[in-house]
């Protein structure tokens, strides 16, 4: 993929494959990023984990102390009462069979999807639109709940989604460039944190094997798994 001269000029500045501890990987992201806008900065792991073992399915959301430094947008499935609370609460998109109309029809102006349990028929029906974006409401996540003011609060305030892909990568948003050195090291603390403790019991040898931080436009800095 061809990269931007900025990228190019970034890459030559460092020793791409010298292991860093969170700190000094956290200093250099910053120092690399020369967009003209606020970079979000990522965190992303391989984890030795087969994601086809229903058992080693990684999947869930933290709190990231700090907040991602991003504008959430939150689309809810309600009716009624929990639509009147979930609209209270900062939801950008409140709807029913409406919205349901509105996403089949190419509508996507969302980050986030919550639903509660009544209308997950409705919801069910939309996979072929959410489930490629990882969009799809699920009670593991969160996303499925009867307290839809809560879990707007919770996402608008620095909640994010986590999730191996089928190559056991996980990819998470922990702030962006602007931040404090030590906002963002308590939000990769969080993360990291997480993903241990979600650990699962049957996965085997090194679990963290390739951990790499890098801001939107920035090259990835590796980070030493086992400093973590």
């Amino acid at each position: 993929m061809a990269r931007g001269k900025r990228y190019s000029d970034a890459a030559k500045r460092y020793d791409r494959n010298r292991l860093h501890n969170p700190d000094e990987a956290v200093e250099l992201v910053k120092s690399l990023a020369a967009a003209k806008f606020d970079e979000s900065i990522e965190f992303v792991v391989r984890l030795g984990i087969d994601p086809r073992k229903t058992e080693e399915a990684v999947r869930g959301t933290v709190a990231l102390p700090s907040g991602t430094g991003r504008d959430v947008r939150i689309a809810v499935f309600a009716q009624g009462e929990a639509a009147m609370q979930a609209r209270d609460a900062g939801a950008d998109i409140v709807g029913a069979d409406d919205l349901a109309e509105q996403i089949e029809g190419g509508m996507l102006d969302f980050d986030v999807v919550i639903a509660t349990p009544d209308m997950m028929p409705t919801v069910g029906k939309l996979g072929r639109s959410l489930g490629p974006r990882g969009l799809m409401p699920n009670p593991k996540t969160g996303t499925v709940t009867p307290d839809v003011a809560k879990a707007v609060g919770e996402f608008k305030g620095g909640r994010v989604e986590y999730r191996a892909d089928r190559n056991g990568n996980v990819a998470v948003p922990i702030g962006k460039v602007s931040f404090e050195s030590d906002a963002i090291a308590v939000n990769l603390k969080a993360i990291v944190d997480e993903l241990e403790r979600v650990k699962p019991a049957s996965a085997k040898g090194r679990y963290m094997r390739k951990v790499t931080l890098a801001s939107t436009m920035g090259p990835g800095v590796q980070v030493d798994p086992l400093s973590l």
